[in-house]
């Protein structure tokens, strides 16, 4: 009875309302990073653009991409169109096979990849990418260890949260063996106690300290994202990139740029290294990769790498890899990034974004710093500009709130408010929702 029941309540889905969609996800599903009795989720329905329309018919505006995903914006058509002549064609591919969209995106890739990155290993998202990349650093230096910054975000899977730095790491530990953590360019905040006047870089050569602690012959892989990405949007020093790249070259290490959240556009380049000049040994990235249409992501290596693999056997398999429909999403959706420019809109709208950040932290003095690179940023919010301490959850919980009930949707993680909206925005949308999330801030 209790199936027939359930059944009747899904064939009914397209008339449920807003309330009905929630309780049965509450109900069945669970929802991630969060205390199940305090889940509030949006009923999402559909979405155009930059925004999307939940059950009831009102209408956000998104400012996080759905989690700093959806590049392109909402219901692109070139995409769909992509994706609905492949499921008519083909759906699924033993990964063992080849296919035309698994290699024409590989090339694609490898054509907008820095230097000579140039032959992919294909997974469906940025965690199992991460634990790919580690393995095949194992496997081409023959070392165990790799490091990994405090600050950072790697994913949830068991080696992507060993690698990661957060605080979602200790309580599902222990993680994989052999992962070191080392502190991060947080100029904001500085863990060794500087200003930016009075800065040595020590975040740069504490690392190279390490790695001579750790022993350098231990390590295969220095891991770190391209630009900090939900911890904090922490940008980088100029120099920072191209002296760990000297220091890695130094001892053998490999270099591995976790570009899941960074490329694709989102700091106005296709990749975030691009800014400092600097070619990773490895890039993993995801989610701009199909810009979240469907589930895929990528291990980028050097031909280094991809010839040490010729004659030896690769440790490496999942079975949904190069899937033929995400592949077949990645290409329309690189072609999306190339016809209608939005790598360009993200570098010159990020300079507009970047003037008005400033410009609403001199009128808020809880807005205690803000970070930006293309339309990649956050402001970080505290009670005290002098004492720099961070606002409560509780009163953070009021800006979500009035975000929500003035139709913006956006991240925020503790203290930050993160303004990471589609890279397909106008500068018109980019003040409007500009504007919504300082009338927030301004009730702090």
């Amino acid at each position: 009875m209790k199936i027939k029941q359930e059944a009747a309540v899904l064939d009914e889905t397209k008339k449920l309302s807003a309330q009905e969609v929630i309780d049965l996800n509450r109900k069945y599903v669970f929802f991630s990073w969060s205390v199940q009795k305090d889940v509030a989720p949006i009923p999402i329905e559909t979405g155009k653009g930059i925004y999307f329309w939940d059950k009831a018919g009102k209408r956000y505006m998104d400012f996080s991409s759905q989690l700093m995903n959806l590049n392109i914006g909402y219901q692109n058509p070139k995409v769909i169109a992509a994706i609905q002549e492949q499921a008519a064609k083909l759906t699924s591919a033993h990964p063992g096979n080849a296919h035309e969209p698994k290699g024409t995106l590989g090339n694609m890739i490898a054509e907008v990849a820095p230097g000579n990155l140039n032959k992919v290993f294909y997974t469906l998202g940025g965690a199992d990418a991460n634990e790919n990349a580690v393995k095949m650093a194992r496997l081409y230096t023959g070392r165990n260890k790799i490091i990994a910054r405090y600050r950072s975000y790697h994913g949830a899977t068991y080696g992507a949260i060993s690698l990661s730095g957060d605080y979602r790491r200790p309580p599902v530990e222990p993680g994989i063996p052999g992962v070191v953590h080392v502190f991060d360019p947080y100029c904001y905040r500085c863990p060794f106690g500087h200003t930016l006047q009075t800065c040595h870089r020590e975040c740069i050569t504490s690392i190279e300290d390490v790695i001579q602690y750790e022993g350098p012959q231990t390590i295969a892989a220095l891991i770190m994202e391209g630009v900090t990405g939900s911890n904090g949007i922490l940008v980088p020093p100029d120099d920072y990139w191209p002296r760990l790249r000297e220091i890695t070259k130094k001892y053998g290490i490999l270099l591995i740029a976790d570009e899941v959240m960074s490329g694709f556009g989102r700091t106005g380049e296709w990749f975030a290294v691009n800014h400092w000049g600097v070619t990773p040994d490895i890039i993993t990235t995801a989610k701009g990769l199909t810009s979240g249409y469907l589930p895929l992501g990528a291990v980028v290596v050097s031909d280094e790498i991809a010839r040490f693999f010729e004659d030896k056997y690769l440790y490496l398999g999942l079975t949904y890899c190069g899937h033929v429909m995400s592949t077949a999403a990645g290409i329309a959706t690189i072609n999306v990034y190339k016809e209608d420019h939005l790598i360009e809109n993200s570098k010159a709208l990020g300079k507009v974004l970047a003037r008005e950040l400033e410009a609403i932290k001199g009128r808020h003095p809880v807005v205690g710093d803000v970070r930006c690179i293309g339309l990649f940023s956050c402001f970080e919010i505290v009670t005290d500009r002098q004492t720099k301490q961070p606002m409560p959850d509780d009163r953070m919980n009021v800006v979500r709130k009035k975000l929500a009930a003035d139709g913006l949707s956006t991240f925020i993680n503790h203290n930050l408010i993160f303004a990471c909206p589609p890279l397909c925005i106008n500068e018109a949308e980019l003040h409007e929702g500009l504007k919504i999330i300082e009338d927030a801030i301004s009730i702090l």
